[in-house]
């Protein structure tokens, strides 16, 4: 394990399987209330929590496990195990990796920056844009961005079999028209607007509208908008390369049985979810990327404020316009998402005004425990040593094995009601 705090020069803070039917939750707008006010005053982490938490990682099944703290100028990293499992070398935060689902938030930042120059309606017909790709000419750009479009979610089917189901696609070649039409195979959830019910469906369509109203491929968008922008110069689109560029994590998919070899998951295209999900980057830049985000500097006011309207997804989680709000033990929001892609946990959040953010990767993927580890991070960063301790739940119970499939979550779309 390794930790350290550094002092930055300038006070200024750089800026993710069963076949059950997925229940889908009403779809209620809540305006930001009961969030921690920016001007707040957050406890100091508790790094030694934080360190401990990403042992527990470890001794669950990950290979190693890694956060990094932005906090104010300061910057606090943690680190435990390994980031290969053949070299053995340590995991640390300089380490790239797949970032999963948090590509849903590059990719809504791209359309608020349309709607913001006027070229894009969040009302409008999906339709109006991409005429005849969807069977619901109701299903507006809204409804696609905060998961209530009724979309069935594809993965659910591609990876009903973590390994086999990944073996499958790792090398395969997507195009997105394909990929909309897997999911328009089976039913839809919902009726528009009707319930929220989380599919990757909704932002490859979201990948369809960027290309459509620019011209450019979403990584050539992302790269102009948001990565140098912000001097991300550890974040890349690479679809459909299969290679994550410079030092990078190695990432471990665990089989559906207890006791079995992992499998690394490193090189793949990611073609199955693209832009929503093929994004690589680091601690650092993710951090930049939320602070930069909630601190106002990549959309306007206005278009913020659409991302954080509401749908609630169970007690402790909101789902907005590709950005989630997790409420902590100790009153404490974050804005942020959460990814998984096979291989790669991972959580990024920030405070309200963007002052203090958290990114922690383990570099595992289908192990139920794991998972539901990685949320006392957040707890560590936010609500210091004030937080309660986190009790075992029905879904993890104590040192025993469970698939991603069995518990809260849904970034590769266990079909579950999920987080």
């Amino acid at each position: 394990m390794v930790s350290r705090t550094v002092r930055r020069a300038t006070a200024s803070a750089a800026a993710l399987l069963t076949l059950t039917a997925v229940p889908a939750h009403a779809a209620t707008h809540e305006s930001d209330t009961t969030r921690t006010s920016s001007t707040a005053v957050l406890p100091a982490p508790d790094m030694a929590g934080l360190r401990a938490v990403l042992r527990t990682l470890t001794a669950q099944g990950a290979p190693g496990a890694i956060a990094r703290i932005d906090d104010h100028g300061t910057v606090h990293t943690a680190a435990a195990g390994i980031d290969d499992r053949t070299t053995r070398r340590t995991i640390g935060n300089a380490d790239r990796f797949r970032i999963g689902s948090i590509t849903k938030s590059f990719s809504a930042v791209v359309l608020l920056q349309l709607a913001d120059a006027h070229k894009l309606n969040l009302d409008a017909s999906v339709d109006r844009y991409l005429p005849g790709l969807l069977p619901d000419k109701r299903i507006t750009v809204r409804h696609v961005l905060s998961h209530r479009s009724g979309l069935y979610d594809y993965t659910n089917s591609m990876f009903a079999n973590s390994v086999s189901g990944f073996e499958a696609v790792r090398d395969k070649v997507f195009t997105y028209r394909q990929l909309v039409q897997l999911s328009l195979k089976h039913a839809r959830t919902n009726a528009p607007g009707a319930a929220y019910s989380y599919s990757n469906t909704n932002f490859v369509v979201a990948g369809m509208l960027i290309e459509k109203l620019t011209g450019h491929s979403v990584g050539t968008e992302y790269r102009d908008r948001i990565i140098k922008p912000l001097k991300l110069r550890d974040t890349f689109y690479v679809h459909p390369a299969t290679k994550i560029p410079g030092r990078y994590a190695h990432g471990y998919l665990t089989l559906d049985r207890a006791g079995a070899q992992l499998v690394d998951a490193t090189d793949q295209t990611v073609s199955w979810a693209q832009s929503a999900g093929a994004v690589i980057s680091t601690t650092h830049d993710l951090n930049t990327f939320f602070s930069a985000l909630l601190g106002g500097r990549l959309t306007s006011a206005a278009q913020l404020a659409q991302m954080e309207r509401w749908t609630p997804v169970n007690s402790t989680t909101r789902y907005g316009l590709g950005l989630r709000r997790r409420d902590l033990s100790c009153g404490v929001s974050v804005y942020g998402h959460t990814g998984a892609v096979q291989g790669f946990y991972t959580y990024s959040f920030t405070s309200k005004d963007g002052r203090r953010s958290l990114t922690a990767l383990a570099n595992t993927s289908n192990n139920g425990t794991v998972l539901n580890t990685m949320a006392r991070t957040l707890e560590s960063a936010f609500c210091g040593k004030r937080t309660k301790a986190i009790q075992s739940t029905p879904l993890t119970g104590r040192g025993s094995y469970v698939t991603e499939r069995n518990v809260a979550y849904e970034d590769i779309a266990p079909g579950v009601a999920r987080d």
